[in-house]
């Protein structure tokens, strides 16, 4: 089934990377222009149909303004999800014969699609290998993941997995080490270094990472808050590890 998307930025990077997927285009009146202009135009290149709405009565303009925001205009694309990678693609030896190298991350049972959707999207700006994501008990990739995401969701492979032990196992088997995130851990997150391929683990947002996965992690680290606030959204969690062991990180030299 297709996706309804309303952020223009994601139709397009879904334009880009795999036009095939999207299969038609709704522009409200007076919409093609700007952002959206551009997706018309991407989608004209590829022979997508683009289909102009009437424009509505004044009054039923001010409610769907009221209720879609300015952004979205009422304009959408149905854009089908993207097909996840397998363990066996995410964790894959380089063809060229080098070590495996770069961040992954798992996402243990995230259940608020606007976090995932903006791990998504700064993952894809640090250039993460992948995301692993467990099946149950974790939001659907939908359109929210995607609208948020802002293109990020054609950027990142990942996989869903029904035992995210297994996903753990083969990271290990591959030469990833696997870092635990826990506001009781006893190490800072400063103790460790971007010296080796990580897979950074998020856990859940009110409970964290199950006992099992913590298990299974190599090290297990925590933000030490330094204010008066003593936690964070998970995805500004995610946003600061991914910052810190990206290649691209500041610990790179």
């Amino acid at each position: 089934m297709a996706l309804e998307l309303k952020n223009p930025h994601s139709v397009l990077a879904a334009l880009q990377s795999r036009p095939i997927d999207v299969t038609e285009i709704r522009l409200s009146a007076g919409s093609a222009q700007g952002n959206w202009g551009d997706v018309a135009d991407e989608a004209r290149s590829h022979r997508i149909p683009v289909v102009i709405k009437k424009s509505a009565p004044q009054k039923m303009k001010r409610k769907q303004s009221e209720e879609q925001g300015r952004r979205t205009a009422g304009s959408v694309a149905l854009v089908k999800p993207r097909t996840p990678s397998s363990l066996g693609e995410m964790f894959a030896e380089p063809e060229d014969g080098k070590e495996l190298s770069g961040l992954w991350l798992a996402l243990d049972c995230i259940q608020d699609p606007h976090n995932i959707g903006a791990i998504f999207r700064t993952a894809a700006f640090f250039g993460v290998r992948g995301i692993v994501l467990t099946k149950d008990r974790s939001a659907p990739l939908n359109a929210t993941v995607y609208d948020v995401a802002s293109g990020g969701m054609e950027a990142v492979p990942f996989a869903v997995e029904t035992n995210l032990s297994r996903a753990i196992t083969d990271a290990k088997k591959s030469g990833v080490w696997v870092m635990g995130t826990s506001e009781h851990a006893e190490e800072d997150v400063s103790a460790f270094q971007q010296d080796r391929p990580w897979m950074v683990v998020i856990g859940n947002e009110e409970k964290g990472l199950r006992r099992l996965t913590l298990e299974q992690c190599d090290v297990v680290c925590r933000l030490t808050p330094t204010g008066i606030v003593d936690s964070l959204n998970a995805s500004v969690a995610a946003g600061i590890m991914i910052a810190r062991f990206s290649p691209f990180g500041p610990d790179v030299k």
